[in-house]
């Protein structure tokens, strides 16, 4: 009997992978990968006195920490994964099954990368680290600060406008990703290095009464990979040797927020994130750090 159920899922394997070259259009190898994907499932199956047709929800889980164990990436346990969902639907199509047991299986994510950040003591000597004798440094200064108080993404810093920026409040109005507008707060720190700077700064680089914040070279907004460069620089002259982003004063800025407690609604919207999913990757990257302190200084770590 179970000789006769082998042969017959085999054929029905050969007919998925048939309907799939007829249908899709797919090479060669992507087919011959699908069948590989498969036949591992169904020699899974086999050790259980069972075929890939029958398999149960908690059978095929129970395939999934097989692979785990035996060391595979996420992509390849993925891709066997969406093969065997797709033989499912076909068998569910053609009448051989009723229902989908992948439907109530939650395939494992890679995850989100997290954004790299720098530490607080880090950020102080990025932030101290230009020379504000200097119009050059005083400008870096001041758009570090911005960058920091704000967490603005480097394009939204680069393209700020006089207009944006009410001083008296303390607040600077954002159009990001969109057009969507959003306010956000400098803080005094901030505020102080504006003041400063548009009174020591801002006219002597060119177009003096433009509207550009940041100007570069020709009196139009500075460039992203202006700063990128400007940035670099400066975390060589601090000493950090952290690999950078041009966004990583925009991780620290929510990393740190985080650290010290603030609702991460409040979060995303001063970082202008749509979705909150966003915004809470920046809970991992703090219980990330939590993690590295109790390795580092806990007797038992």
């Amino acid at each position: 009997m179970l000789v006769s159920l082998l042969m017959n899922t085999r054929s029905d394997l050969d007919a998925y992978l048939d309907a799939l070259y007829l249908e899709r259009g797919l090479s060669e190898t992507t087919l011959r990968a699908y069948r590989v994907d498969l036949e591992g499932v169904s020699a899974y199956a086999k050790s259980l006195n069972k075929t890939i047709e029958v398999l149960t929800d908690s059978e095929i889980n129970g395939f999934i920490g097989s692979l785990f164990s035996d060391g595979l990436k996420i992509t390849s346990i993925q891709r066997k994964l969406s093969a065997l969902h797709g033989f499912y639907k076909y068998q569910i199509r053609h009448g051989r099954r009723d229902d989908d047991p992948m439907a109530r299986i939650q395939r494992p994510s890679k995850g989100r990368p997290l954004p790299k950040t720098l530490s607080e003591s880090d950020v102080s000597k990025l932030l101290e680290a230009p020379d504000t004798e200097t119009l050059i440094g005083l400008r870096d200064r001041t758009m570090l600060e911005v960058l920091y108080a704000s967490g603005l993404r480097v394009s939204e810093l680069c393209g700020l406008e006089r207009s944006n920026i009410s001083l008296e409040q303390g607040v600077v109005r954002v159009l990001g990703k969109g057009s969507k507008e959003r306010l956000v707060p400098l803080g005094d720190a901030a505020r102080d290095w504006l003041q400063r700077y548009f009174l020591e700064a801002r006219p002597e680089f060119p177009d003096p009464r433009g509207p550009a914040v940041f100007p570069g070279r020709s009196g139009s907004p500075m460039t992203r990979q202006t700063f990128w460069h400007r940035l670099r620089y400066i975390a060589q002259v601090a000493g950090i040797t952290t690999e950078l982003s041009p966004h990583t004063l925009r991780h620290a800025f929510a990393t740190h927020l985080v650290n010290h407690g603030a609702d991460l609604r409040v979060v995303q919207l001063l970082l202008g994130h749509e979705d909150l999913s966003t915004t809470q990757i920046y809970t991992h990257v703090a219980r990330e750090r939590l993690k590295q302190l109790h390795n580092a200084h806990h007797p038992r770590a």
